[in-house]
């Protein structure tokens, strides 16, 4: 995983990345990789520590990337 021992962030918004990262997993085709489980959340880290909050779009980024990088 990338480093993000700088990252801090408040309870509430680790409970919402937790559950954009349930929502993210569930809508993938099972068996999900754990190499597609740690993409997702790394975007979803990278993306709420420069700011985005709106889950889905958490959520869209995650999934957009993820098919970028899986070709």
């Amino acid at each position: 995983m990338k480093d993000f021992s700088n990252a801090a962030f408040p309870p509430d918004i680790i409970s919402m990345m937790q559950k954009v990262l349930d929502s993210a997993v569930a809508t993938l085709p099972h068996p999900v990789s754990s190499v597609h489980v740690q993409s997702i959340a790394e975007t979803i880290l990278r993306t709420t520590r420069d700011g985005e909050r709106d889950p889905k779009m958490l959520q869209t980024m995650a999934l957009l990337e993820l098919q970028l990088t899986d070709r």
